[in-house]
Parts: structure tokens; sequence; C-alpha cells
């Protein structure tokens, strides 16, 4: 017997991961939704709860009665063992473990198991923690994620990521877990207050800026009917934003992270700190707006992309009715700094302990940093400060 012995085995695991785009899902001639359970599940007819976002519900208060109808109407395919539960929406409804605790509730008073089904519909704050409780579950409940805003649309809701906010940290504890299927139905964002309809186009800006310039040009040529927001061109941003999404995640070859980096996570070191000094008071996606505005010009300071490339950029975001800047980017911490810059620490932090953020060098193309000089961080924003003014 050598004297440390070695089992090892290499595990592989491979997920199918489904993104389906329709309308009208709980209309009782879409056939997708049964599609979707029938070949997910091993046997039929399968348990499932729902849970709703409120903002969702209070746009179409019908929504709960129109989900039941439908699993009345399929019953030798699912059963729902209990009428829809509403849940608080918004990034501040991660911020309060109760609401974790009350899916496990519904978990367990449903008698959900392995082979049963949880569905989430609503935005992708709602998404997080509902798929960061099936996760935990019986160490994993089968998630169908609805996502219902653009932003989730877009980017959230696509991806294989749940997380709540503990400690004041976003997204502090949570799970990668590849769903059971996404079904994004365009018809949720027909009822969507603008500023929610205009909110997924950022990251789809964003995934442009990093990995594709044509996406960028068609977004520039389209900017009246983006600004104008014309559901036909939102509906194309979203759906070719979610296919870059998803396509980095099943081929960039780490899709849990298990490295330093989060490639596409560009303008959110800034994004998720600004968040957390405004108690989340500040939207995901005018966080993200500032986040990259503030990265553009630091890029642009440093020699790293073109100042002309930049200023397009940003003037497209302009134009796009994004904000560049925000007054809490100036506030300070107890030791008189800006507090924003805390960010790089927490990131750093949150990313296994190299810091890593990407930057664009040209229009489609990322460069991951590994430093970001403070004083040409501060003077980034004091430049889109003055612009602001």
């Amino acid at each position: 017997m050598p004297e440390h012995p070695l089992i090892r085995h290499t595990i592989e695991l491979a997920f199918d991961y489904r993104i389906y785009w329709t309308r009208a899902v709980f209309s009782p001639g879409n056939p997708l939704l049964a599609q979707v359970l029938s070949e997910t599940s091993r046997r039929l007819p399968v348990k499932a709860v729902a849970c709703l976002d409120d903002g969702l519900v209070a746009r179409q208060p019908d929504l709960p009665a129109r989900i039941g109808g439908w699993f009345t109407a399929n019953p030798q395919v699912a059963t729902l063992v209990q009428p829809p539960a509403i849940l608080p929406g918004g990034e501040a409804g991660k911020n309060e473990w109760r609401r974790v605790e009350h899916v496990w509730e519904l978990i367990r008073d449903g008698h959900i198991c392995r082979h049963s089904f949880v569905l989430a519909v609503g935005g992708g704050a709602l998404l997080d923690l509902v798929g960061f409780a099936a996760a935990t579950a019986h160490r994993g409940v089968k998630l169908i994620r609805l996502p219902t805003t653009s932003l989730a649309q877009a980017d959230s809701g696509v991806g294989v990521k749940n997380a709540v906010n503990v400690f004041r940290r976003k997204n502090w504890v949570g799970t990668f877990s590849v769903p059971a299927a996404v079904i994004n139905d365009v018809t949720f964002l027909g009822d969507l207050p603008p500023a929610e309809l205009r909110a997924g186009l950022i990251e789809t800006l964003k995934i442009a800026l990093i990995r594709d310039r044509a996406l960028f040009e068609w977004m520039c040529a389209e900017r009246g009917a983006l600004a104008a927001l014309e559901l036909p061109a939102i509906e194309r941003a979203l759906h070719r934003s979610a296919e870059l999404h998803a396509r980095h995640i099943a081929t960039s070859g780490d899709p849990f992270e298990t490295g330093s980096a989060r490639p596409l996570d560009f303008g959110h070191w800034t994004a998720h700190k600004l968040e957390q000094i405004s108690d989340f008071t500040i939207s995901h996606g005018a966080a993200v707006s500032i986040g990259m505005a503030v990265d553009l010009r630091y890029a642009a300071r440093i020699g790293l992309l073109d100042p002309a490339d930049a200023e397009a950029i940003l003037r497209l975001m302009a134009d796009l009715r994004f904000p560049l800047w925000h007054p809490l980017l100036d506030q300070r911490n107890a030791a008189g700094d800006r507090a924003i810059l805390d960010g790089l620490e927490e990131f750093r932090e949150h990313l296994g302990g190299e810091l890593t953020v990407t930057l664009v060098e040209a229009i489609g193309r990322g460069r991951e940093v590994h430093a970001m000089q403070r004083e040409d961080v501060l003077a980034a924003m004091d430049d889109l400060r003055t612009r602001s003014e």
C-alpha cells in the first residue's frame, strides 16, 4: 500500500440547455409548455408549483387564473398542486432570507420531488430567488424559468446562476444550476413600463461590445426604433443577446465560472457596488449602464480603446436613454474615500482572489485586465460627471 493512496475518477456531466421563444405560453392553444414538461420528465403527469412576480401580477391580475386554467386543461401532463404563489419582485426581494424559506415551504407542502417542477415566472430577481430555493431543495428540483422582463429575457433569465443577497452583498449566496428549460414569452413585454422594457437593451449592448461588432452596428442603425421601444426591434435585440449569452455559457469551457473571470460582466463591478450603495433603489439596468460608461471612459483614458469609439458608444447609450453617471459615484466611505472603489475589492473577492475585469479594447472585442489604476478610474468618473452637467 502506498503511503498516500489515491482513488481518482473524472466525472463528466452533460446538460441539455434549452431556451424557447414563444407567445402566450399559458394559452390553451399553445402546446409548448406541455412539450417541455413531457420531454424533460421520466413519467407523466408531473407535479408542479408556480411562483409569480408580484409586479407582473399587478399588471396582469388574471395571470394566476390563466396558469391554473392551463393546468386544468392538461391533467394528463401536469398537476398544479397549489394555487400560484405571489412573491415580491425586484432586487430588494432578494434581501430577505425568509423568502427563500417560503419557497422551500411551498416545495415541501406541495410534495415536490426531484421529478417534479418549480415554475418561476417573473423578472430576474424573482428567477434568482426561486432558482436558488429550487436548486437547494432536495439537492435540486427541476426548474422552468419564464422570464417576463426584457433584462431577464436578454441576460439573467437565460443563464445558469441563482442567488440571493446576504450581508448587504449582491448575490453572495447562490448556486450554479442549469434549468430544465427557459421559456421566453415575448407577450409579457407588451405591458412593461418603458424603463423596464428598455433595460434589456443595455445587456444587449454590453455583449455586442465584447462579442459582436455587427450587433453594435445594427443597434446604431436601429437606434430610432430601439429608442422608441418598437417591439419588433426590441425582440430582435433580446433574441440575439440571449443567443450570445447562451453560446458563451455552453461553449466557453467554464459554464460554472470555476476560473477567476466573469467575461460577460463588463461594467458590473461598478454596477453591483452602485446597487448596494443605493440600497438597491437603482435598477440593475441603470447601474450596468453607468458601470459600462465608467469602464469605457477608463479604457479610453489608458489608451486601450480608441476615444472616438468610446464616444460613439456613449452617444448610442445616451440616445437609448440610459444614464451615464449618478451622484452616488461621489459618495464617501468611512475612510473618506469614494465608496464605489470598494467594489473592485469586493469583485476580486467574489471572483476567488484574483481581480479580473473585462474591458473593451475594440468594438466587438473584450480584453481581461487584472488591475485598474485608481487615479484613472476616478478621472473617468469625473469625466462622466462633467458630461452629465
